[in-house]
């Protein structure tokens, strides 16, 4: 099939210039905003202001690894130095990120209730494809200890004293380990606090959710899980790719590419994937998809097979690239598609057309 690739662009006349210490309540569509600061609640700013539309530029010596990740991704710009008084007239907006109050101290509640753990999946990107349950469970929550894939516009619904702990894990990065993270869950709750573990999908699809329970369990900790919508269905579906369609295929497979075709630790059986009749949908595959599109053509594949890659998938910024199998490594690489992106290999690519979300 011809290679073919889809943005999400936006041209509306950005708004007039602004300086708020307030949430975002305008129409910043093709603004140029900056944001002075790069911490925890300057980055609930800096998603706000990517899902409306608007180009930002963070101004901080230092950042947090959400918003790291956002430049390294050429999503926004970082400026490691404060912002001079003519870069702030020239802006079309300029928001100072309000300060939290001071996180309220570990220990019993009014209540005498004990610690919890909830871990919550934050869906595929836009942070109004979360569910309800999510959202309560973030407005009550002591501590949020969110992920750099999870929808940070959610820290919106947290208390103004709830405590913000970024354990973002960076490809070839910043890096927090999961016997870290599953540290801080642990030591909170026993301190009495409710403790939010937001992640981006589904915490039990490749998100290491159930070794975070089993290490609640194994301390006692008592936890809960709030499912989230998974990005392998979700992000293909919003692209106008349907896993599924009668007549087509019964079924789809969901892989991790983490690790390519031949390596120590991969287990996959290419050869059977590549028979199985079902759409293939890999999570966690930017990196091999040489490999791992080599490797199915080798093992039987048709090389001319439909194949897709959504990066950013449900995000306003959200990029979508098809070609054959043969090729689609080599277009998502020209075309410069970097991680987060699902890929999705079978005829039903096919019957997405131009003009698709």
């Amino acid at each position: 099939m011809p290679a073919q690739e889809e943005t999400t662009r936006n041209t509306t006349e950005p708004g007039s210039a602004r300086v708020a210490d307030h949430p975002l309540q305008m129409d910043v569509v093709g603004a140029k905003a900056l944001v002075l600061g790069g911490d925890e609640h300057a980055a609930v700013d800096v998603a706000r202001l990517l899902s409306a539309g608007a180009h930002v530029t963070v101004h901080a010596t230092r950042a947090c690894a959400y918003v790291e990740d956002l430049a390294t991704r050429c999503l926004i710009t970082w400026v490691r130095h404060e912002a001079t008084l003519e870069e702030v007239v020239s802006a079309d907006l300029t928001l100072r990120p309000r300060l939290r109050s001071q996180p309220r101290p570990a220990g019993l509640d009014e209540k005498g209730a004990q610690g919890q753990v909830t871990l919550v999946g934050g869906g595929p990107g836009a942070v109004d494809l979360m569910t309800l349950a999510g959202r309560e469970a973030i407005a009550k929550a002591d501590v949020v200890v969110i992920d750099r894939l999870a929808p940070w516009e959610a820290l919106t619904w947290a208390r103004p004293d709830a405590e913000i702990v970024d354990v973002a894990k960076i490809p070839f990065g910043r890096f927090t380990s999961q016997e870290e993270i599953n540290r801080i869950l642990v030591d909170r709750a026993l301190a009495g606090q409710q403790v939010v573990r937001l992640k981006g999908g589904d915490s039990f699809v490749f998100g290491r959710g159930h070794e975070e329970l089993e290490a609640c369990r194994e301390a006692g900790v008592p936890a809960r899980v709030i499912p989230g919508v998974t990005s392998s269905i979700a992000v293909p579906g919003a692209a106008g790719i349907p896993v599924t369609h009668r007549g087509l295929t019964q079924g789809f497979t969901v892989v991790s590419g983490h690790v390519p075709p031949g390596h120590p630790e991969s287990s996959l059986d290419y050869a059977a994937l590549a028979r199985c009749g079902t759409t293939l949908v890999f999570l966690m595959g930017v990196g091999t998809l040489d490999a791992i599109t080599a490797e199915l053509c080798a093992v039987g594949m048709d090389a001319a097979t439909p194949a897709a890659v959504i990066a950013d998938g449900t995000h306003l910024h959200q990029r979508v690239i098809t070609a054959s199998l043969a090729s689609i490594a080599e277009v998502a690489h020209d075309a410069g598609i970097r991680a987060p992106a699902v890929v999705v290999i079978g005829q039903v690519v096919s019957l997405r057309r131009t003009g698709s979300p």
